[in-house]
């Protein structure tokens, strides 16, 4: 039996370790964990992340980030539940909040004060509290390519294909197809491109 599956297989074992690793209260990478972030963390040529951005990117999930692209400051990355992978030349706008499981494929721009969660919370049992029931994760997909407006909310599960344009203030509940403009609360597209009229057509909900 290998290491992991030992750990896997002892809830006492675990839950020492993973204290050791996370702060029970804080519930980010104890300091002794964060101090050796440069060890584990994947970071492409010329990536940046800003010195006030949070890292709470615990060592048991991955963590990677791709060539000249930025994290922008007080942003926060959580790996804590799920991986996160960012693509090659995008840019995580200041104040962000991102949450794995994600992946936010190349050339992706993300405007300011953006949360991306990959999970959701249990409430079914009203006999107790959330923090009781804990979580679900559902991983968020992000394409090449597209643009995501300021003070959008993007919720676990979601795919947004290729090329797409998420407007300011968005709500996205459901997957964006590839070439889409969506917007609202809930968002809806409202535009697709057509490759035949070789223009942006507008969609009637």
């Amino acid at each position: 039996m290998s290491l992991k599956e030992t750990i896997r297989n002892n809830p006492r074992l675990k839950h020492l370790l993973i204290n050791f690793i996370m702060h029970p209260v804080k519930t980010r990478p104890q300091w002794w964990i964060r101090i050796f972030q440069f060890t584990y963390l994947k970071k492409g040529k010329g990536a940046v992340i800003y010195r006030s951005v949070r890292k709470d990117l615990p060592p048991f999930n991955k963590f990677q980030i791709g060539k000249y692209s930025v994290v922008e400051d007080y942003s926060c990355l959580n790996n804590a539940v799920g991986d996160i992978f960012i693509g090659d030349y995008c840019r995580i706008g200041l104040s962000n909040t991102v949450i794995g499981p994600i992946e936010i494929r190349d050339r992706v721009n993300i405007s300011q004060n953006v949360v991306l969660i990959g999970l959701d919370h249990v409430y079914k049992d009203v006999e107790k509290s959330l923090i009781e029931q804990g979580i679900t994760t559902s991983k968020i997909t992000i394409g090449n390519d597209t643009t995501i407006g300021a003070n959008s909310v993007i919720l676990s599960g979601v795919t947004i294909g290729e090329h797409c344009f998420i407007g300011a203030g968005s709500v996205v509940t459901k997957d964006v197809p590839s070439y889409s403009i969506c917007v609202g609360n809930p968002a809806k597209i409202i535009k697709k491109y057509d490759f035949e009229k070789k223009e942006w057509v507008r969609i009637k909900n």
